[in-house]
């Protein structure tokens, strides 16, 4: 069913970082946490974010990263990262966004979790590590991770390892998801299979309707010939 390891749990609250000359807020650092950590509906504890606009909240409350990513960056960036280094809560090993579905339902330790969304990149990677197109690169790799809502809260321990226990049956993958998003921005069958998800994020399908109401008119058009 799909099965990865946990290498981190990572938490932090938000500090203040100077940047482009002016105080910046991100919840962008975190530590990796060495006890259990109580995961509630909005987060595990003594975590946070900013931006609570962007980041956080029910759909939002996990942030997962692979793993297998790690190298690529080090070699983007030229330093050794530590866990957490993507601003992530749990840093994983064994399930990638081409693994993983909208709405799989995994076991973490004694929470259940389901898969709400991508991780959609934001310009604190910049704040962080000075890489000016540090969201475009996220973009364009996919390297992006996901997040989890939760379904039932409960502590969570690295040794817990995170276990799947349904897949969804549309199989709409995070990498697909983020092909619509970010590559395929016109392709109307594609955002379409996309919304057939329920479990999609309320923000994500939001954005996604808004799209096909600003493409579908000129599409029709072009089908007919009036263009």
């Amino acid at each position: 069913m799909g099965r990865a390891d946990i290498l981190s749990i990572n938490v932090g609250k938000p500090k203040q970082i100077r940047f482009k000359h002016r105080d910046v807020s991100t919840g962008i650092f975190k530590t990796p946490a060495e006890e259990p950590v109580f995961l509630s509906w909005a987060n595990f504890d003594g975590d946070g974010q900013a931006d609570l606009v962007h980041h956080g909240g029910r759909e939002k409350a996990v942030c997962v990263y692979p793993y297998e990513h790690y190298p690529f960056w080090e070699n983007e960036l030229q330093r050794k990262l530590e866990f957490g280094a993507l601003g992530e809560n749990i840093t994983i090993r064994g399930l990638l966004e081409t693994d993983v579905h909208i709405g799989d339902v995994f076991q973490l330790g004694e929470a259940i979790v389901q898969v709400s969304q991508p991780r959609q990149p934001c310009y604190k990677l910049t704040v962080r590590y000075g890489v000016p197109d540090m969201l475009l690169k996220v973009q364009d790799t996919g390297f992006t991770g996901f997040y989890f809502r939760v379904l039932k809260e409960g502590h969570v321990c690295k040794t817990d390892g995170l276990k799947r226990i349904s897949r969804h049956p549309k199989a709409v993958t995070i990498s697909y998801a983020n092909r619509m998003k970010h590559h395929e921005k016109d392709n109307i069958d594609g955002i379409k299979k996309l919304l057939e998800v329920e479990e999609l994020s309320e923000n994500w399908r939001a954005s996604f309707l808004k799209r096909l109401d600003g493409i579908e008119p000129d599409h029709q058009e072009r089908l007919t010939g009036n263009l």
